[in-house]
C-alpha cells in the first residue's frame, strides 16, 4: 500500500494562492505539495489506514467486489493494511513528546494530518486552557506587529488553522468520551437488570437507548469470544436480540 506522509504544518500551507517563497528559517516551506490534502480532524477512520475520502465511487465499488471474490487479493489488501498500521503506530511511539507548550505547538505542526486525531486523544491532558492560551497570545503578537515578514503571515496562517483543528478535535474528543461512559452506564443498568423487558422499555420512554449502546454490546460480545467465554456471550447476544427491537438501526 502507497503511504503518503503530510504533516499538519505541510496540509496547512498546501494553498494555491500563495507564491512558493524560499525557505528562510523553517524546513515546513520546502514541505508544500502540488496537490492539496485534506484534513479531516474527526471521523470515522481514526487510525488513517484508508486516507482521506476521495472521488471514484464506481472505482472503489469494483476495488471492493475484487476483494469480495478473490481472497489472494483480499488477504493481501489486509495484510498491508496490517503493516501501515504497524508502522504508523511505531513512528508514533518513537516521537518525543515536549514538555513546554511551544515545543507541543511545533509537534502537532510537524505531526501528519491523519495522525492528529490519534495525538488529540493520547495528549487530551496536555490540551489545557494554557496551551490554547499560548496559542492564542502568539497569534496576537504577530497580528499586532508594527511590521509582517512573509514568514510571520505563514506562521499566523498555521497556529490559525491549528488552533481551529485542535478546538474542535477536543471537543469531539470530550463529547465521544461523554457518550462512551453514559453508553457504559446504560448498557450495565441493562445486563444487571432482573427484568430485562421493563427495562428497555423505561429507558425507550426516556429514550437512552440509542446505537452507541448497541456498538459497546457488539465490541462486548466479541472480547467475550476471543477469550473463550462462551456463557458470557451467549447471555449478551440474547440481550442484544431484546435489544435491537427497541433501537432503529
Amino acid at each position: 500500500m502507497a503511504s503518503s506522509s503530510v504533516s499538519l504544518r505541510g496540509a496547512i500551507l498546501q494553498r494555491p494562492h500563495l507564491t512558493p517563497r524560499p525557505a528562510a528559517r523553517r524546513a515546513f516551506t520546502t514541505r508544500r505539495r502540488a496537490v492539496p490534502a485534506k484534513i479531516s480532524c474527526v471521523g470515522w477512520d481514526p487510525e488513517g489506514i484508508l486516507g482521506a475520502p476521495q472521488g471514484g465511487h464506481i472505482a472503489r465499488l469494483e476495488f471492493r467486489r475484487r476483494l469480495e471474490r478473490d481472497s489472494e487479493a483480499r488477504e493481501a489488501f489486509e495484510r498491508q493494511v496490517r503493516e501501515e498500521k504497524e508502522r504508523r503506530r511505531n513512528e508514533r511511539e518513537a516521537r518525543v513528546i515536549p514538555d513546554t507548550d511551544a515545543g507541543l505547538v511545533e509537534f502537532f505542526l510537524d505531526t501528519d494530518a491523519r495522525e492528529i486525531e490519534i495525538e488529540i486523544g493520547r495528549l487530551r491532558p496536555r490540551l489545557s486552557q494554557d496551551f490554547f492560551g499560548h496559542i492564542s497570545r502568539e497569534i496576537a503578537q504577530i497580528k499586532f506587529a508594527v511590521t509582517r515578514t512573509a514568514e510571520m503571515e505563514d506562521r499566523l496562517i498555521e497556529l490559525e488553522a491549528m488552533q481551529k483543528v485542535l478546538l474542535e478535535g477536543v471537543e469531539a474528543y470530550d463529547k465521544l468520551q461523554k457518550d462512551l461512559v453514559t453508553a457504559k452506564e446504560r448498557l450495565m443498568k441493562i445486563l444487571q437488570s432482573s427484568d430485562r423487558k421493563s427495562t428497555l422499555l423505561e429507558m425507550v420512554e426516556r429514550n437512552e437507548l440509542n446505537i452507541s449502546i448497541l456498538t459497546l454490546l457488539d465490541e462486548n460480545i466479541a472480547s467475550a469470544k476471543t477469550s473463550n467465554q462462551d456463557e458470557a456471550a451467549a447471555f449478551m447476544e440474547d440481550v442484544r436480540s431484546s435489544l435491537v427491537k427497541y433501537i432503529t438501526i
